[in-house]
C-alpha cells in the first residue's frame, strides 16, 4: 500500500522548518516535533503527514466505535485528534457551554505522504498512487527558503473569566472538596480574540522557539488550526505496552541559575504539588487497570522533575500491558480524557468542571497524535496551545491548574497567568 524511500539529512533543524513551510500547500497537515528533548519513550524526532486520501469527522455520539471501525478498515497510518468533549461518549456527560471555535469533536485522516525523521535519517512513506513524486517533493523541500514573515496586526486578547470571577469559582470548587464531592479538579479558563487575522505558521514557529517542548504540534484541517507547545504525553502504545505521563506541579523558571535551582527544589518538596501529582498518578493507574493484564500496572517514576524553557514540571510515568482481548481504541476510550486535565474522582470532577467553567473545552485538554498500521499509537495532551478558526477569525487559548484542599486561590490564579505567558507573548 505504501512505498518507502530513505534519505540522509545534513542540517535537521533547517530541514524541519523547510518541511513545515512546504506542507502549507496541503489542506490537511500534522507536524509533530520533539525539539530534541531527551525522552526515554520517543520513536521519532519529527513527523510530518499531509494530504488526506480518506478522513473521518464526527461529533461525540459513538465516536470511539466509529474511530475503531475506521482504524481497523484502513490499517494504515492515521493522524488526528480527540477533543475533550469525547468524554460524553464515554460517560453520561454533556458539554453545553459557549464554543467560539466550532471544531469537530473528532477528526483523523489517512495521509498520502508521511515523513519520519530520527537523527539524520529520514523515512518517506508514500501511498503507491503518488510514489512517483518522491524525488520531486524532496527537491522542492530542500529549495524552500525558511519563512520570514511579520504579522503586524495587534490582537486584543480578552480574558473570559475576570480575576474576581475566577476567585469566586475556585471558592465554589473548594466547597465541593470540603464536602467530600471530590479531591482534586482541574479548573480552566479561556483567553481569546475576535476578528483575528493571524499567520498560523508564523505563530507556531514563534511559540515553538520560545517553548521547545517534546510534544509540539502544528495541525491544520483546512481553516482550523492547532499550534501546540505541549510538554505532556497522554498515552502511547508500543506492542502490548501502554505508557502514560501525567503532569501535575508547575514552578517558574528564572534567569539566575541559583534562583532557578531553588525554584525547582521547592517544587520537588512542595506538599500541595506532590499531593496533586500523586492523586492523578493513582487515577491514571486506575484508568489503565481497565484494559491491563493482571498485575502489570506499574509506576515507573513518581513526581520526576523536568525543566522546560518556560517552566519546571513534575511528571510521573505509569505503564501497563494491554490485555489481548482489548483493542488500541479500547485503551484510549477507558483512559480518556487525561486524568491530569480532569481530577479525582474523575466523573465527579468532570461534572463540576462543566458547571463552573465558562466555555466548552473542545480540542483544548484533548489529544493529538497518530496510529501506525499495526495499531500502535502516540498522543499528547493539548495544553499550552493556540487554537484558531480562520473562517470565524476567532483565536483562543486556555490555561488551568489543579485545585485541591491545599489550594490558595490567588496562587492558582498566578499559576494560570504563568502558563498563559508564552501564548500571550506570541499573539500580542
Amino acid at each position: 500500500m505504501r512505498t518507502s524511500v530513505y534519505k540522509s539529512i545534513s542540517n535537521t533543524k533547517l530541514f524541519k522548518k523547510q518541511l513545515l513551510v512546504w506542507s502549507q500547500q496541503f489542506r490537511e497537515v500534522t507536524f509533530l516535533d520533539s525539539n530534541d528533548y531527551p525522552q526515554k519513550y520517543s520513536n521519532y524526532d519529527c513527523i510530518l503527514a499531509v494530504d488526506a486520501l480518506t478522513s473521518i469527522k464526527t461529533d461525540t455520539y459513538n465516536a470511539f466505535e466509529d474511530l475503531k471501525q475506521y482504524q481497523q478498515t484502513t490499517q494504515d497510518w492515521l493522524f488526528g485528534y480527540l477533543s475533550y468533549d469525547l468524554k460524553n461518549d464515554v460517560e453520561q456527560l454533556v458539554s453545553s457551554k459557549f464554543d467560539g471555535l466550532e471544531f469537530p469533536d473528532l477528526f483523523f485522516f489517512q495521509p498520502k505522504k508521511i515523513f519520519l525523521l530520527k537523527g539524520n535519517q529520514l523515512e518517506l512513506h508514500y501511498l503507491n498512487m503518488c510514489d512517483d513524486e518522491f524525488e520531486m517533493d524532496f527537491i522542492e523541500i530542500e529549495q524552500v527558503v525558511a519563512l520570514e514573515t511579520e504579522n503586524k496586526q495587534k490582537l486584543e486578547i480578552q480574558q473570559r473569566v475576570s480575576k474576581e470571577a475566577y476567585l469566586t469559582k475556585i471558592a465554589a470548587m473548594l466547597r465541593y472538596i470540603q464536602q467530600g464531592d471530590l479531591y482534586e479538579a482541574n479548573f480552566c479558563m479561556e483567553f481569546y480574540a475576535t476578528d483575528a487575522v493571524i499567520d498560523p505558521l508564523e505563530k507556531f514557529l514563534k511559540l515553538n522557539e520560545i517553548s521547545q517542548p517534546p510534544f509540539a504540534v502544528f495541525f491544520k484541517n483546512n481553516k482550523q488550526y492547532l499550534l501546540s507547545a505541549s510538554p505532556e504525553r497522554y498515552l502511547k502504545k508500543e506492542g502490548e505496552l501502554l505508557i502514560s505521563q501525567p503532569i501535575k506541579g508547575t514552578a517558574k523558571r528564572y534567569l539566575d541559575p541559583v534562583e532557578d535551582e531553588a525554584s525547582k527544589n521547592n517544587l520537588a518538596v512542595d506538599p500541595k504539588e506532590r499531593a496533586e501529582n500523586i492523586m492523578i498518578t493513582d487515577l491514571v493507574r486506575n484508568d489503565l487497570s481497565h484494559t491491563a493484564q493482571r498485575g502489570t500496572v506499574t509506576v515507573k517514576e513518581l513526581c520526576g522533575l523536568y525543566s522546560f524553557l518556560q517552566v519546571h514540571q513534575m511528571i510521573s510515568t505509569i505503564t501497563s500491558k494491554l490485555d489481548f482481548q482489548y483493542t488500541a481504541i479500547d485503551a484510549l476510550k477507558t483512559t480518556f480524557p487525561m486524568g491530569s486535565m480532569t481530577g479525582a474522582p474523575k466523573i465527579a470532577a468532570m461534572k463540576i468542571i462543566e458547571e463552573l467553567e465558562e466555555t466548552k473545552r473542545g480540542l483544548y485538554s484533548g489529544a493529538v497524535g497518530y496510529f501506525k498500521p499495526n495499531g500502535d499509537f502516540d498522543f499528547n495532551v493539548v495544553i499550552r496551545s493556540i487554537l484558531y478558526n480562520q473562517d470565524k477569525k476567532y483565536v483562543s487559548f486556555s490555561v488551568g491548574s489543579a485545585i485541591t484542599s491545599l489550594s490558595i486561590p490567588e496562587s492558582e490564579y498566578a499559576e494560570c497567568l504563568l502558563k498563559a505567558k508564552a501564548m500571550r507573548e506570541v499573539l500580542e
